[in-house]
């Protein structure tokens, strides 16, 4: 798979390029402006004492007219980074680095098929997706001053992009290392450890999922059901918005920037959490290709078919220019070929039906009751997404991913699988009524952490026996251990302790690590003063996080070291390593690791027993999207920890050439939800709404996150009024 340079844009061109961008907006018509005032004047948006935008519109195209433009407002940034990242335009301002990130989007869709896609949708979608590009073109017509880095003008067959009406998703899973070995080089990389050719994270990564708990009303103060939204994202990769419109829209909660509908969030009756639920919906298909007459085919039974070509010319920064490389991509029945393995060139197949995901993905904010909200999930386009559900009728529910092939169970789809054999073919989806779900379950509570399902209800939880395996492979986890723990006490809740409950500093990953190195220590007895003093430390330690612990500073390195560099075999899960450590590791292993980490403390902080709050920090310098930190900056202590160690309240953070550590991601928004005669809720959203480092609410909400002070959310169209800092149409000049 070879590539060849097309052109080559000099300086002047590139200038010249740049220049008629900035102008852009002089291109647009007086007829087209006056269609967005007019628009603009069906809407309001009301920014409450915290920023968040209460978008009111008369129709829904209205309110999504004024939520995109509410949050180019709050950070334009995002949004065109999340559009040039999906339409495959990254490395146009990037530079090449990004140039198989655009290739993968591009072997997916094109921008014909994104625009056929368009033209095909219902005429009320149409509506929202013209609404979405208007909104956000009226910002940058009205904002003369924003100079977007590409994109002057917003089209409405973007969104189509989004795989499952999400940004990120199951694409990400493609390996961008694979695709360019592939169509650079024909190269094969060959599979992973985990013998397959898809992008899995690293053992100590943050998890990138969420915690979703649901709780009826017999488990309540009030007797009303309750949910807890708490998805662990990137910091300031959502924003916390409001959508209300005259034909039944009235959703809060959290947007991915760029989105026209809230993602995570509540309406009056009903409320909806997605976690990642990390089933097996991504397969890879090992293609036999055969050369003849000068044309390519794969092998299909006894077949041989032709493999679809076509060319693709991606553009990339590099210094003052502009090049452009021009792939040959390849596609079977399958999907699009990804990488090689071996002498097999291998096809990556993953769900791609825009409409119906946008579809599904919208309506899904407008639903009343169980009912509607389970009609709506046989749609089944919610690929890597679980659900976690309740209502103002008490009703709690899970399902556990809502898009599952199916599949000849004879095989193994958690490795590539024989693409010439028909019986390897995925063969329509399973109803809805096929996959994992519980509903209303005895005990009063269901939890998901991106853990099994199996355990999602206590001894109420669906049977691993009655479900194919591909639907359910991930295992459980330490954050899965906490939160069924709490869950079974849990009584008499309130907003206010389900936010107590949801915070629970405990670590239960640290009550396996830490009694075998006590053990260890109290077998070997090693006549070192400083590490019998930090081992009474440990001894003593109730395994719970907060700033002022010292032994947390101590678990985390020491737990960060030892999954790095201790002996457990590398194909165990967290859990099982933490096991191995404690019952088969030699003892020594154990001593010379924890001896290293005091070693470590000393080194980068003066002292072993420093504070986790003194090392753990939270600092925001500036709104780019890729952070930076810097040791001798303002930055805040936090007492939350890693959610591979047990967290429920995840906090990932890292050292960046800094030896603090900062975070980057883990809780981001989060909510606390009653549903009732009317609806309550609080919420959290790390930092603040806006990206704009002169912008009151850059970072108003730093401080209340490092206490875990919720504010009340305003959802009545009375209450926002009560709390309005500024009310005005899109347009209109706006003090913040």
């Amino acid at each position: 798979m070879k590539y060849f340079i097309k052109s080559t844009l000099p300086v002047l061109l590139f200038i010249t390029f740049l220049f008629s961008c900035s102008v852009n907006e002089q291109t647009v018509s007086n007829t087209e402006v006056k269609k967005w005032e007019e628009q603009a004047a069906r809407v309001t948006i009301i920014r409450d004492d915290f920023g968040v935008p209460h978008v009111y519109g008369k129709s829904d195209a209205d309110a999504v007219f004024g939520l995109l433009y509410a949050q180019c407002e709050d950070d334009f940034n995002r949004v065109e980074r999340n559009y040039l990242w999906a339409i495959g335009r990254l490395a146009e301002v990037e530079g090449e680095e990004m140039l198989y990130s655009d290739l993968r989007a591009k072997l997916y869709m094109s921008k014909e098929e994104a625009i056929q896609n368009y033209e095909k949708s219902p005429e009320w979608l149409k509506k929202l997706c013209q609404a979405y590009a208007d909104g956000i073109n009226y910002y940058l017509h009205t904002h003369p001053e924003v100079k977007p880095k590409l994109l002057t003008r917003f089209e409405p067959w973007m969104p189509m992009y989004f795989t499952e009406g999400s940004i990120g998703g199951d694409i990400e899973s493609i390996s961008t290392e694979r695709i360019k070995a592939f169509y650079e080089s024909q190269k094969s990389l060959g599979y992973n450890s985990y013998g397959t050719g898809l992008v899995h994270p690293a053992i100590l990564d943050e998890p990138k999922g969420s915690n979703g708990f649901s709780i009826s009303g017999k488990h309540t103060a009030s007797g009303n059901a309750m949910l807890l939204i708490n998805p662990h994202t990137s910091f300031f990769f959502r924003g916390e918005v409001h959508a209300v419109s005259e034909e039944g829209l009235n959703a809060y909660g959290a947007v991915t920037w760029g989105q026209f509908f809230v993602y995570q969030g509540f309406n009056e009756k009903l409320g909806w959490m997605h976690t990642s639920a990390y089933s097996d919906v991504i397969d890879e298909f090992e293609e036999t290709i055969v050369k003849k007459d000068g044309k390519l085919f794969y092998k299909y039974d006894d077949e041989l078919r032709p493999v679809t070509t076509s060319e693709v010319t991606l553009s990339y920064k590099t210094g003052n220019e502009v090049k452009q490389k021009t792939f040959t991509t390849y596609r079977t029945h399958h999907g699009p070929i990804t990488h090689q393995n071996g002498n097999k060139w291998v096809a990556t197949a993953l769900m791609w039906k825009p409409v119906e995901a946008l579809t599904q993905s919208y309506i899904r904010t407008k639903q009343t009751n169980l009912q509607e909200f389970n009609e709506m999930m046989k749609m089944r386009t919610n690929s890597s997404n679980a659900t976690v559900y309740a209502d103002a009728d008490g009703n709690i529910a899970y399902y556990h991913g809502n898009f599952f092939p199916r599949r000849d169970t004879s095989f193994d789809y958690s490795k590539p699988v024989d693409g010439s054999n028909p019986k390897t073919d995925w063969n329509g989806l399973h109803t809805l009524e096929e996959t994992i779900r519980v509903i209303n379950p005895p005990n009063g509570w269901i939890q998901n952490c991106n853990s099994t399902p199996f355990t999602s209800a206590g001894e109420y939880s669906p049977k691993k026996e009655d479900y194919p395996v591909y639907m359910a492979p991930a295992p459980e986890n330490f954050r899965g251990v906490h939160a069924i723990r709490l869950l079974k006490k849990a009584d008499n809740l309130t907003l206010d302790k389900l936010i107590e409950l949801a915070y629970d500093p405990y670590l239960p990953g640290f009550e396996v690590l830490i009694p075998g190195l006590v053990k260890a220590y109290d077998k070997q007895k090693p006549n070192d003063p400083k590490l019998k003093e930090a081992i009474e430390v440990m001894r003593k330690w109730d395994y719970a996080v907060s700033k002022e612990s010292v032994a947390m500073s101590l678990a985390h390195f020491y737990a960060t070291n030892l999954t790095k560099n201790g002996s457990a075999p590398k194909n165990m899960g967290l859990m099982e390593r933490f096991d191995y450590y404690t019952n088969k590791a030699p003892e020594q292993e154990s001593l010379e690791i924890f001896s290293q980490t005091i070693a470590q403390l000393e080194k980068d902080f003066g002292k072993w027993n420093t504070p986790w709050g003194e090392i753990n920090r939270y600092q925001r310098l500036n709104g780019d999207i890729k952070q930076v930190f810097d040791d001798s900056k303002p930055s805040l202590p936090i007492g939350m920890a890693s959610g591979n160690w047990g967290a429920l309240a995840s906090y990932g953070s890292n050292s960046y050439n800094t030896k603090r550590l900062y975070g980057t991601s883990g809780n981001s928004f989060v909510a606390v939800v009653e549903f009732g005669d009317k609806v309550k809720a609080k919420s959290m959203l790390a930092g603040g709404q806006s990206g704009d480092p002169n912008s009151p609410h850059f970072d108003d909400q730093a401080q209340r996150y490092a206490d875990v002070k919720f504010k009340d959310v305003a959802f009545y169209r009375e209450d926002v009024e009560k709390r309005a800092k500024a009310t005005y149409h899109p347009g209109e000049e706006v003090k913040k």
